[in-house]
């Protein structure tokens, strides 16, 4: 954990967040900005701060955080499509450097991405 990462502070409860899903490794959060009418945040409780310093020593909540996406999705009736997304760097950007992917879906989306 790191004691200056927002997101580590809403997985220790310091800051509160409307849950969504929580267990020992992973949490998803609804968004306080959504972009789309479904937009869920899932991140590793471990620190890690983005996809490029992630290890092999992340993968299987890297995976258990991609098919808890997809079952958050199955959930809400997004079966018409949504966005898995993990924004890797500021120019790509991500703003909270804490790993985690945007859930996105309720609306149509457009190729290629912003």
């Amino acid at each position: 954990m790191s004691s200056d990462c927002l997101f580590c502070k809403i997985a220790a409860k310091q800051i509160p967040a409307k849950l969504v899903y929580e267990d020992e490794e992973v949490f998803a959060f609804e968004d306080i900005n959504p972009q789309a009418p479904t937009h869920i945040l899932l991140c590793p409780k471990k620190h890690v701060a983005s996809l490029a310093e992630a290890t092999r020593e992340e993968e299987a909540v890297l995976g258990k955080i991609a098919l808890l996406a997809a079952k958050l999705a199955r959930e809400r009736k997004l079966g018409s499509g949504y966005r898995a997304v993990v924004n890797t760097g500021s120019g790509a950007g991500q703003t909270v450097f804490h790993l985690h992917l945007h859930l996105l879906g309720g609306r149509a989306f457009h190729w290629p991405p912003g």
